[in-house]
């Protein structure tokens, strides 16, 4: 599995072409006109959820691009404290790319999630998380690159890459604080997981860029958040053998063979040893669920082909995908926020733009994108001397990007140690284990979790967010 996607879980259920092939059809329902005067949209009640929301919900489109041809969509929920604005604000993107912010929303940090019931064809339901991130931060949801979740062009030939999304994204900030002044001094952080390791660093060193040319209005950057993120193939693939040695999967025998033939560089793979052993460490990881390697493996949510090393195909490619999966499954849950995402009712309650998009999808591989940044290290390196904060964590169970790979990156950076390795807790409970450094960044797993961490251990993880954004030790 490739630390470059979102896990095994995060396939999307139905294929479907890229959002250009319909696109025309979508703009006979609203012209683009009508998107840019689109204002925001407050949710007070929702299909699905019992009773008026007892948050302050927005949703909205904002028009980005040269040409304001893009229409990024947003989920905002503010923080539920009693005065939001003086708690942080965060910015929150979703892996992938490709991978709707509504998965955050639902899965890892929002208000809300999908109440796991048997689908009898009604729109699923949803419930409160208790454990939300909006309990004592202002979140933004954000459908990111073009072409995620309900976002859309007005164009039909457009392409994205992780320096463009970043610029769009920057953008989006922007005009986002200017309609919503009153939080333009709330201390202002970027976040977001999986693939979005790479484009993080990036959007935060535009916005540090405008800082330092006086755009205006002038926002109050303060760092950036990050969790099981794709940084450097070169340790994100690199730690993976390393990283299934040491929770047993495979053998003493089968680890020194991977590591002796091919010196520890499982990207290139150069003689006909290390491929044989490459192949070998696949054949071992065969039913093994890559975002969580405790968790049962479920063929329905499994990409395909699935990837881990080099070309990184777990021989998955013949799997029969069901339409349902098995309500032990936590694919399930997917499935119900598919079906909830795609009600009529639903879509009009949100707000969107009728006809843009064919079909939400939680994570669209379809769309035009290239990764255009191969390792996020020098962005990591430029913004610690700044002084930004960052917070860096990884669930400990996570095959798809070991916090092995994590913990490798961060230590070429160099930065001293202030406060070396040691457990954090939660609830009484050991939750993990963190260190901090000279440059702002502290490093921290989650114990039990998997890809991505807030998913499996969201009570832990609130408290993780809730000491380190209010500048406490873990």
């Amino acid at each position: 599995m490739s630390c470059g996607k979102m896990g095994v879980s995060e396939r999307p259920f139905f294929k479907f072409p890229s959002l250009a092939l319909f696109l025309v059809a979508s703009l006979l329902s609203w012209g683009v006109n009508d998107a840019k005067e689109f204002s925001p949209h407050i949710v007070k009640h929702l299909p699905g959820f019992e009773g008026t929301i007892p948050f302050n919900l927005e949703t909205g489109y904002v028009s980005v691009g040269d040409s304001e041809e893009f229409e990024l969509f947003y989920y905002f929920a503010e923080s539920e404290s009693s005065n939001p604005k003086e708690d942080p604000l965060l910015v929150w993107l979703t892996g992938g790319p490709g991978c709707s912010a509504l998965s955050g929303l639902l899965f890892e940090i929002g208000p809300l999630k999908v109440k796991k019931l048997p689908y009898d064809g009604s729109v699923p339901s949803l419930t409160l998380n208790p454990h939300s991130w909006s309990k004592v931060v202002n979140i933004i949801f954000l459908d990111q690159p073009v072409g995620t979740g309900f976002s859309y062009a007005s164009v039909d030939n457009y392409s994205m890459t992780d320096t463009k999304a970043a610029k769009l994204v920057h953008q989006f900030i922007t005009k986002w604080l200017n309609d919503h002044p009153m939080f333009l001094s709330s201390p202002l952080y970027v976040a977001g997981d999986s693939y979005s390791g790479y484009v993080v660093p990036i959007i935060v060193q535009e916005v540090s860029d405008g800082i330092a040319a006086g755009q205006q209005p002038r926002l109050n950057l303060k760092g950036y958040i990050l969790g099981n993120p794709t940084t450097d193939s070169k340790y994100d693939s690199g730690s993976l053998v390393p990283f299934v040695h040491g929770v047993g999967l495979i053998s003493d025998e089968l680890y020194e063979a991977a590591q002796r033939s091919c010196g520890g560089d499982y990207t290139n793979i150069k003689n006909l040893k290390c491929a044989e052993a490459v192949q070998a460490v696949n054949m071992n990881l065969i039913g093994i669920n890559t975002v969580h390697i405790l968790e049962p493996f479920c063929a329905f949510a499994s990409r395909k082909p699935g990837e881990m090393l080099q070309n990184r195909r777990v021989l998955y490619e013949n799997l029969i995908e069901q339409p349902i999966p098995d309500f032990t499954c936590r694919s399930y849950d997917y499935m119900l926020a598919h079906r909830w995402a795609n009600n009529d009712t639903v879509q009009q309650a949100l707000g969107i733009h009728k006809g843009t998009i064919r079909e939400w999808q939680r994570c669209n591989y379809f769309i035009p994108y290239k990764n255009d940044v191969a390792s996020a290290l020098d962005y990591h390196r430029n913004l610690s001397t700044k002084g930004y904060r960052a917070l860096v964590y990884s669930g400990d169970h996570d095959l798809t990007c070991p916090h092995l790979g994590t913990q490798a990156w961060i230590r070429s950076l160099n930065f001293s140690i202030v406060s070396d390795w040691r457990s954090w807790w939660a609830g009484g409970q050991v939750a993990g284990y963190t260190r901090t450094y000279a440059n702002n960044m502290t490093f921290a797993t989650v114990k039990g979790g998997g890809h991505t961490a807030p998913e499996y251990r969201p009570k832990e993880c609130f408290e993780m967010i809730q000491r380190w954004a209010f500048g406490l030790p873990l």
